[in-house]
């Protein structure tokens, strides 16, 4: 219980005590903490309203109730706490209306109002919202119509799962932030409009189990970053696929099913990314495309479909295959047009769908490893396998968020389905080489699975997305420079560690930061290591003379990371690594992509500060405007920083530092002490460039070497640095 006396603390700024079975209500005189910035409750078993006179704390930004037992109304008082930028009152048993009052908060960014029992219209005020970018109400029962006006700042939509009717118009098309919207499990009729394709960055669209009607309109085949889902199930849809579906080359997931569509599924033979597609319950007809994605769908996905027909081909013998096409043509016509056919069809699916029972329970022979143990069921993993746990896709496959038995939750990788070697490669070098290390700066591999259809991968489950996403997505970058400054280091003790304490050593390949993950407290994880290999040579990376290096002379990478040696064919080493590394640094110091289409001449990031440097440019000009402004020790931080990140950039791999030396030199900078970097000496050379040659001048000493401590493994022989956690 929190104790009533807690107003007395009339100088607390923080309390979080979230997770600590606290029991009770939440006391009046916690509004007496006239200076409480953050308040973090979470996950108690806290009961009863919530004090109005919480929301006349001035100074409050963060309030967190979030799985609780709370009751009673939001209150209209909400609309006094001007300063409000984070709140989560989700997973409660909040009643009434929204209050209209809400949109009075300007500053509000992330909006939790989710599985709670909230009822009336959906409050036409949150337009006020200027600075929301998260807005989740999904599992309540509001009822009305979606505003007109929301937010221009949105990059989320959650309002799934309500009572909301009416239709959408095409001011829809004015939230060109968005990237997912959710609208299923609503009553929301119309036609879809054609505003929707300025929603440019829209990766997730779901308006599931609606009443939208009408054509889908080909709008929606050219929204090319939709790659995560399209859920238009359950609705009154008619008329063909569009011919623009075929442009969706990214889609993972297409759920077509329970409309009144109809034609071929021509449209959709392209789509190499697809891995789940429904189109069941609907009129289509005509022949399936012929490839192996659609020869693998499962019948349930086809179902209900009286014109749609596989042809099955025997490379043996191809008359006979035709011959047999046509038989299957006329008895599929006599079976449409007679009842006694359809008794005799329904015999026939379930004598295949036996068939194909028997053969798909020879293919569901699972091979398994798990590192750790726990209660852990493959078939309750690939059941989960669904679209609404998705939560990213990528060159290797898509990720999906799925809750084991134990409460425990997991990111479960599905490789993509493929018969070539470089992506049954990629399976295998994750488990080579993440199931034999362990560092708290690298993903933990928990297992794997494996069958003749299916090879998943399970890791530690990371809330906060991707340092790509922190820095371009809905974040947008505001990360401090302390919270960025934390990320990099991390990152290079994990590089530092797989050069030079891991024997043999390891190069990652594929360094980029949308494979640096935060995890709690955003702490960094280096993931993806579809592309790392195991080193050929000298595994310290002390010297040039000695640096390792792959056996083959080619490491496919990411474009805009890669090492220059790529283009030339040079025997890729750790230094490559260290040049993507470098990339990564000089991203996460000005906030730009390093294939940024704004930058002067299109040129890539490391170009234009190469360009910027060499013309006598302010240092301090290139960094993030979100970064400046800061007191002069912090600006020292990252102009020290930068000149690190441009050794790691050096055109030559031998002028690069190695990651133990990289790691050395972030240390020394913060704290700083006597040593600073100026900006007259980064000016005058001391972070030089031409056309010819990308080294610096600045050449830290050689750090002293770490003391090395050996641990055994029972798999393979590693060495673990006094830097680094077994």
């Amino acid at each position: 219980m929190i104790p009533g006396r807690i107003g007395d603390l009339r100088s607390l700024t923080l309390f979080f005590a979230w997770q600590n079975k606290l029991t009770g209500k939440l006391p009046d005189s916690l509004s007496e903490c006239q200076e409480l910035e953050a308040l973090d409750l979470s996950y108690n078993n806290l009961i009863g309203p919530i004090p109005n006179q919480l929301f006349g704390l001035k100074n409050l930004t963060k309030l967190l109730l979030l799985g609780n037992d709370l009751s009673g109304i939001i209150p209209p008082d909400i609309g006094n706490c001007t300063s409000l930028y984070r709140l989560r009152l989700n997973h409660n048993r909040l009643a009434g209306n929204i209050p209209q009052e809400i949109g009075n908060l300007k500053n509000l960014n992330f909006l939790d109002l989710s599985n709670n029992h909230l009822s009336g219209d959906f409050p036409q005020t949150f337009g006020g919202c200027q600075n929301l970018e998260f807005l989740d109400l999904h599992s309540n029962s509001i009822t009305g119509s979606v505003p007109d006006s929301l937010p221009k700042s949105l990059q989320l939509i959650d309002i799934s799962d309500n009572m909301l009717s009416g239709s959408l118009t095409h001011s829809i098309g004015s939230l060109n932030e968005l990237t997912k919207l959710y609208l299923g499990k609503n009553q929301i009729n119309g036609r879809v409009p054609s505003g929707i394709l300025s929603c440019s960055k829209l990766q997730l669209l779901d308006l599931g189990s609606n009443s939208f009607s009408g054509e889908i309109p080909k709008e929606l085949g050219l929204l090319s970053s939709l790659e995560i889902s399209l859920n238009l199930s359950h609705n009154q849809f008619s008329g063909k696929i569009p011919s623009e579906f075929s442009s969706l080359g990214k889609l993972g997931v297409l759920d077509l099913s329970h409309n009144k569509l109809t034609g071929n599924l021509d449209a959709l033979s392209s789509l190499q990314n697809l891995v789940s597609l429904n189109v069941s319950f609907n009129g289509f007809s005509g022949e399936l495309p012929n490839t192996p994605f659609f020869q693998k769908l499962p019948l349930s996905d086809l179902a209900e479909n009286q014109g749609l027909y596989i042809t099955t081909i025997n490379s043996s013998d191809k008359t006979q295959s035709a011959s047999h096409k046509s038989v299957m043509k006329l008895v599929m016509s006599i079976l449409l047009s007679t009842s006694v056919a359809l008794v005799l069809l329904t015999v026939y699916v379930l004598i295949r769908s036996h068939i194909a029972n028997e053969s798909r329970a020879q293919a569901d022979s699972w091979e398994m490893t798990l590192y750790q143990k726990f209660d852990l069921s493959i078939d309750e993993i690939v059941i989960n396998l669904t679209s609404s746990n998705v939560i990213g896709t990528g060159s290797s496959g898509v990720v999906y968020k799925v809750s084991i038995p134990n409460g425990e939750i997991l990111a479960v990788k599905k490789m993509w389905l493929s018969t070539s070697s470089e992506e049954s490669r990629a399976f295998d070098n994750e488990i080579r080489t993440l199931g034999s290390i362990r560092h708290k700066n690298i993903i933990r591999l928990l297992g794997w699975g494996s069958n003749r259809n299916l090879k998943l991968l399970f890791y530690d489950y990371l809330p906060n997305g991707s340092l790509s996403s922190l820095l371009h997505g809905s974040g947008k970058g505001k990360a401090e420079w302390e919270t960025r400054y934390d990320v990099i280091l991390g990152v290079a003790h994990a590089l530092s560690y797989m050069h030079h304490d891991c024997v043999p050593s390891i190069i990652h390949g594929d360094v980029k930061a949308m494979n640096v993950l935060l995890g709690p407290g955003f702490q960094p994880y280096l993931a993806d290591f579809g592309l790392a290999r195991i080193a050929d040579g000298g595994g310290g990376g002390d010297d040039t003379e000695n640096s390792m290096q792959v056996q083959t002379h080619y490491l496919a990478g990411s474009y805009g990371y890669m090492a220059p040696e790529h283009a030339s064919m040079q025997p890729i080493t750790e230094k490559s690594d260290v040049y993507s590394y470098g990339i990564v640094v000089l991203e996460v110091l000005t906030g730009r992509h390093p294939l940024d289409p704004t930058l002067p001449m299109g040129a890539p990031l490391v170009q234009w500060v190469r360009n910027h440097l060499a013309n006598n440019g302010d240092p301090s000009d290139i960094l993030d405007s979100k970064l400046k402004g800061r007191s002069d020790p912090t600006m020292h931080e990252m102009l020290q920083t930068l000149a690190v990140s441009f050794l790691c950039v050096s055109t030559k791999a031998s002028d690069r530092p190695t990651m133990k030396d990289v790691v050395a030199m972030l240390k020394e900078i913060r704290p700083i002490e006597s040593s600073r970097v100026d900006h007259d000496v980064l000016k005058k050379g001391g972070l030089t460039s031409s056309s010819h040659s990308s080294s610096t001048t600045i050449k830290p000493s050689p750090p002293p070497r770490n003391a090395v401590v050996s641990h055994g493994s029972s798999n393979c022989s590693y060495d673990f640095s006094d830097e680094s956690n077994s």
